[in-house]
């Protein structure tokens, strides 16, 4: 083989790369902040004696489960300035991670509330608690203890999916790369090195959501 590694334009351009990590991140708390609003509003609306109501949650859940990001991310970038919004790249990539996010987080969080027993329920009800506190005693955090798991594969996933804002302009990992690779031509490198880059960015997460379900979900045994 003749190839002939050269890793100069990936040092050279190292401080970007990081630069780039950080608006992943950036982009990917964004995100779980929009998509965790949406989730939340989204399990209330579906448990809605409303069926009109009901079937929109539906509709949309699976609308964005079954569309390519790449499809929903371009519709969002395209659509908003025909109803006269604007925006620019970073903030469309976040309304559209949100959205996309936001309808796995429904089913998500909708499966942990509906395996919470209604006994409980009823007895946290004749113990004379609030429904405040009903809801934040009996059904949040044993219903959030129960799918964190899912939530915590969900955000890293949708870490990894902000790469795709590229494709729009949007500040981050794959875009920095993008810019690096085609002056220098040296892909392997580039990417072999952003590979890395997203592994250690995802190995970081897992590690920081683990001791999150530690310090929140652990309960004394006695």
């Amino acid at each position: 083989m003749d190839y002939k590694f050269d890793f100069n334009p990936v040092l050279n351009g190292f401080p970007d790369l990081l630069m780039g990590c950080a608006g992943t991140l950036g982009l990917a708390f964004a995100g779980l902040l929009l998509s965790s609003v949406i989730g939340a509003v989204g399990v209330a609306l579906r448990g809605s004696h409303v069926a009109p109501v009901r079937w929109m949650v539906i509709t949309f859940v699976e609308l964005i489960r079954n569309t390519p990001f790449l499809v929903q991310i371009y519709f969002v970038f395209f659509a908003l300035p025909l109803v006269g919004i604007r925006l620019d790249p970073t903030p469309t990539a976040i309304i559209a991670l949100g959205v996309n996010g936001g309808a796995y987080a429904i089913e998500i969080l909708r499966g942990g509330v509906q395996a919470i027993d209604k006994g409980q329920i009823e007895a946290g009800h004749a113990l004379g608690l609030s429904k405040l506190q009903v809801f934040r005693l009996i059904v949040f955090k044993p219903a959030l203890r129960a799918v964190f798991p899912s939530l915590a594969s969900q955000f890293i996933l949708l870490t990894l999916t902000t790469s795709i804002a590229s494709a729009i302009s949007a500040y981050e990992l794959t875009s920095v790369a993008q810019r690096i690779e085609s002056d220098s031509f040296r892909s392997f490198e580039v990417y072999g090195t952003v590979t890395f880059l997203y592994l250690a960015m995802s190995t970081a997460l897992l590690m920081g959501m683990s001791a999150i379900a530690q310090r929140m979900f652990s309960y004394p045994v006695k």
